[in-house]
């Protein structure tokens, strides 16, 4: 080779690692992406959005870095539905996932529930998907309930999978042993939400020098109420008349919540990880009555009105998301997969059918979402939760909120804006209104291919469709 060849061969060498070099520099920095669910967690539970007794210091911080939502709602009035929607971005009904898994039925019931998908199908895009074969580390840190060991997370698109298994709780409680197949036994008196704190932190630090998503479902604060005993006892110190929280056992078992939120900040922060890593809180389903409150809401989980389904929403996207900004435009668990896609400048799988929308414009308070409704549709019984739900479809179309009883086709409506607690119905009084609704509601399931329930040709109407008692809460 002469030296003219030599010469020549390595001044194009250069030029070819200058170009790679440019068109790295010039692609959108990937950030990572902390998504944090937390089990049957009340509108009002966190301090920030007004809790009166129960201490949230780490997530009312993040609230005043990041963005938080007053009206933001779950996909669903239970938690393996909601779940699903996160997921893929999906409406329960369309993925015919509509009550948590496997589900409960009444003794004498007025209508049958549909034949509906008791697990989350593989052929379904995940978040997780996206993000894998984006070249992120992606894992599954705490509760699943989508479903068996052939559909769990490591299906999904999920590198890792802790804790997560088809169940809706604990086996054995908060305490170890535990027993959750998927983690490893904690010692005698160990408390798995500290438990899976741990776990998260050390896929931060494995994790640091690849981008990543982590799905942090938490088991806390669903069922059984079990929190340490030294924060037991400082929040039954607090106790005192007019409060409109009062459960001590639930204030600790938040607190070890928040605390896990605290600990991931700052393991970023000494990872210096911080400034490129987006984290999201919020809930599967309201809270559980009466373990919390929801007020001024009505009722809480299971049921069919605003308490069942209106949950907190904190989003923290460094340098973006206005420190102490709030928003007020309805949004559903079903917007976060377009918006964690959008924030992390990547594509979704061609021909994936999204009903959510991307809250990108509201995150950077440069434009708004196109007008639409919000849907719920149950067509399943939750009699065992107070105010519990009978097969339900529901609409909320600007302030006005229709619910359908699919069990006797009688309809309620409400204006939330004049009545947030849902105690004035409407439906007489605004008959038109009722029935513009009850149609968009009508033409909304048959786009989405709603399963609808039957009448139960064996219901006897002489007796209750369930005996007047209250079972153990599942889901």
């Amino acid at each position: 080779m002469s030296f003219f060849d030599f010469a020549l061969r390595a001044v194009l060498g250069l030029t070819c690692l200058s170009m790679v070099g440019s068109v790295w520099a010039n692609e959108p920095e990937r950030p990572n992406v902390v998504l944090v669910l937390v089990d049957d967690l009340g509108w009002t539970d966190f301090a920030c959005y007004g809790s009166d007794f129960y201490e949230t210091p780490n997530i009312d911080q993040l609230a005043r870095d990041g963005m938080r939502f007053t009206q933001s709602y779950s996909a669903c009035t239970v938690c393996s539905p909601t779940r699903a929607s996160l997921l893929t971005g999906k409406y329960p009904a369309r993925l015919h996932i509509t009550d948590w898994i496997p589900g409960q039925m009444p003794q004498n019931p007025r209508s049958l529930v549909p034949d509906w998908t008791k697990f989350l199908p593989l052929h379904e895009a995940t978040i997780a998907d996206i993000f894998k074969s984006s070249n992120y580390s992606t894992a599954s840190i705490g509760k699943w309930h989508l479903g068996g060991p052939d559909t769990y997370p490591e299906k999904h698109g999920f590198d890792l999978n802790i804790a997560g298994t088809h169940l809706p709780q604990p086996p054995k409680g908060y305490f170890a042993p535990w027993e959750i197949h998927t983690l490893s036994e904690g010692k005698p008196g160990d408390h798995l939400t500290p438990r899976l704190g741990a776990e998260v932190d050390a896929f931060l630090r494995r994790n640091g020098e690849k981008p990543f998503f982590l799905y942090f479902p938490h088991y806390g604060v669903h069922t059984p109420i079990q929190g340490r005993a030294e924060l037991v006892k400082k929040y039954e110190a607090k106790l005192k008349p007019g409060l409109n929280h009062t459960n001590a056992q639930y204030g600790a078992l938040l607190e070890d919540v928040d605390t896990t939120i605290g600990q991931i900040r700052r393991t970023l922060d000494e990872l210096k990880l911080s400034d490129r890593t987006i984290i999201i809180v919020t809930s599967d389903n309201g809270g559980r009555i009466p373990t919390t409150s929801n007020r001024p809401l009505r009722a809480g989980k299971g049921s069919c009105y605003e308490g069942g389904v209106r949950v907190p929403l904190i989003v923290y996207w460094p340098g973006v998301t206005r420190s102490g900004s709030t928003c007020s435009v309805p949004t559903i668990t079903a917007d976060l997969y377009p918006t964690v896609l959008e924030m992390a400048h990547l594509k979704d799988k061609p021909g994936h059918h999204l009903d959510g929308l991307s809250l990108v414009p509201l995150l950077k308070e440069s434009g708004s979402l196109p007008k639409r409704d919000l849907f719920w549709h149950y067509p399943h019984h939750q009699h065992y939760q107070k105010e519990g739900a009978m097969p339900y479809s529901a609409i909320l179309s600007g302030e006005d909120r229709l619910i359908e009883f699919l069990d006797d086709n009688h309809v309620e409506l409400y204006n939330l804006a004049n009545d947030p607690g849902e105690a004035h119905d409407l439906a007489a009084s605004q008959p038109e209104r009722a029935k513009a609704l009850r149609a968009k509601l009508d033409a909304w399931r048959k786009e989405v291919g709603a399963q609808m329930p039957t009448l139960n040709p064996n219901y006897d109407p002489s007796r209750p469709q369930h005996p007047p008692r209250t079972p153990k809460p599942q889901g």
